[in-house]
């Protein structure tokens, strides 16, 4: 049997073949992101999920695919705790970046970003993946992503920049304190996720013109940092992955239009179609 896995901060799609290459589970465990995730959580994750437990010593090869994953020191701790409950499996491991340049691709050269809980950049030709820029992270970059619009959300609800009306519903929804938000910022796990979430309240509301307005800085923000610095920026097709470009995808192609860009396709969940180019070009 191969696994394969694609690994967001949030959570991590898995789909297990089987020897004809059918698929023969698919299930879902928390992401592991080695930046954010205490490495010995994600043995003890792995082993909550019974479907995964019960095929565990039957899976040869995993090719995992995982934000954080773009420098080796990450790559080798995904490697060493998989191969803690996969023992005797083939692991591959490499960034979300690749995951998304084989899902996007259909047989031309194209622009692939993630916006999902973070964000990121490549450009994929259907041979080679050129990264133009780093990845920094929900601190200082990830901009467009989930917890860039929550960042911007917790930060104007408190700083008093909300509009009357989305200040109540927020305080009514949340009931949240300072001393609440700065504890899940600083000082729990995972909390480019924590911030993620709220753009359940911003999906929610994204008809309401501050909302807009909001989002769509971040998506011109997105572009200006992550997509234009790449000079096929304004010919080549721009392709999506991720929930964050799927709910927002409107504010998206408006913000894109705006800089006279060309975007393509908005996949929200790149498992079926990572799966797919694995069967056609891999196994």
């Amino acid at each position: 049997m191969v696994a394969i896995v694609d690994s967001g901060s949030t959570k991590s799609d898995w789909v297990i073949l089987d020897d004809f290459k059918k698929v023969f589970l698919k299930t879902e465990t928390i992401g592991f992101n080695p930046n954010f995730i205490n490495k010995e959580l994600i043995v003890p994750e792995i082993e909550k999920n019974t479907s995964l437990t019960t095929v565990k010593n039957s899976i040869k090869k995993i090719f995992f695919y995982g934000s954080g994953c773009g420098v080796q020191q990450n790559c080798d701790i995904i490697i060493e705790e998989l191969g803690k409950v996969f023992i005797g499996a083939e692991i591959m491991v490499k960034e979300d970046l690749t995951a998304a340049a084989y899902a996007a691709y259909r047989g031309k050269p194209a622009i692939v970003c993630i916006l999902g809980t973070g964000s990121n950049s490549c450009y994929f030709n259907g041979e080679t993946i050129k990264i133009q820029l780093p990845s920094l992270g929900f601190l200082v970059g990830d901009e467009g992503s989930g917890s860039a619009i929550g960042k911007q959300l917790v930060r104007r609800f408190f700083m008093q920049k909300l509009p009357a009306d989305l200040s109540s519903e927020f305080e009514e929804t949340y009931k949240l304190t300072v001393e609440e938000a700065l504890k899940n910022m600083y000082h729990t796990p995972r909390p480019n996720a924590y911030l993620a979430d709220f753009n359940k309240f911003v999906v929610e509301r994204k008809d309401h013109p501050y909302l807009q307005k909001m989002v769509h800085e971040e998506m011109l923000n997105f572009f200006d940092y992550q997509v234009l610095a790449y000079v096929e920026a304004k010919d080549a097709e721009i392709n999506f992955i991720g929930s964050i470009a799927y709910y927002y995808e409107d504010v998206l192609r408006s913000a894109a239009a705006e800089l006279n860009l060309n975007v393509g396709q908005i996949v929200q969940k790149p498992i079926e179609s990572l799966v797919s180019y694995h069967i056609q070009y891999i196994l």
